[in-house]
């Protein structure tokens, strides 16, 4: 019988998750765990065939749970949903080890079958993600300034241009206020940018946010 961990901080989207999966898949044995700590003692102490995690999680987030699978349980498939687009973290979480990408917005025939898919040890990504892949992977000497950042300079980027505060920021991803700060000045200085208003054009410019 099939062992699949739901990895999402809100009831709702759990249970959403866990009837799409029973429907879909039939019988079948579903973990949940609502923060990235909570996943990670679960796939210690169990075992698991797939593990579907939202990328926005209080703390820490979806990639660093991620990371942490792929180092402890390398081929344990880490399917990653999302309510941002492909365009926005598609390619950063398959770079980072992930067997899938899914929006939140996708039928739920799809997440039935990107798990199924990536239970064979398939990558399940949409053809919209897979040509976005193939444009990345090509030699370019003019890569965008923002794929040198690393992922969690990536998220404070991406709230400095939605207009969060730096304690918004700080509060959201349970940081410090200075630690915040801190990454502001990695983002400015790898990206060449002076000010938050430069850094807001640049998000918008390149669709980085909503």
């Amino acid at each position: 019988m099939l062992r699949i961990l739901i990895v999402d901080d809100h009831a709702l989207v759990r249970r959403g998750v866990r009837q799409v999966i029973s429907e879909g898949l039939g019988k079948t044995i579903i973990g949940e765990a609502r923060s990235v700590q909570e996943a990670l003692n679960l796939v210690w102490k169990e075992k698991w065939d797939v593990v579907v995690a939202d990328i926005t999680l209080p703390g820490r987030s979806g990639v660093d749970l991620l990371r942490e699978i792929k180092a402890a349980r390398p081929k344990l498939p880490v399917l990653i949903q999302s309510m941002h687009t492909e365009e926005e973290f598609g390619v950063r979480v398959i770079k980072a080890g992930a067997a899938g990408f899914i929006t939140k917005e996708s039928a739920p025939e799809e997440l039935v079958k990107a798990i199924q898919q990536v239970l064979t040890g398939k990558k399940y990504v949409s053809s919209a993600l897979a040509e976005r892949m193939a444009q990345y992977l090509e030699i370019d000497t003019e890569r965008p300034l923002h794929e040198s950042l690393s992922d969690r300079e990536y998220e404070v980027l991406r709230l400095i241009a939605s207009g969060k505060a730096p304690k918004e920021i700080a509060q959201g991803l349970s940081l410090s206020i200075k630690t915040v700060s801190t990454y502001r000045a990695r983002i400015l200085e790898k990206m060449r940018l002076h000010t938050n208003a430069e850094l807001t054009h640049y998000a918008f410019k390149h669709q980085l946010v909503g």
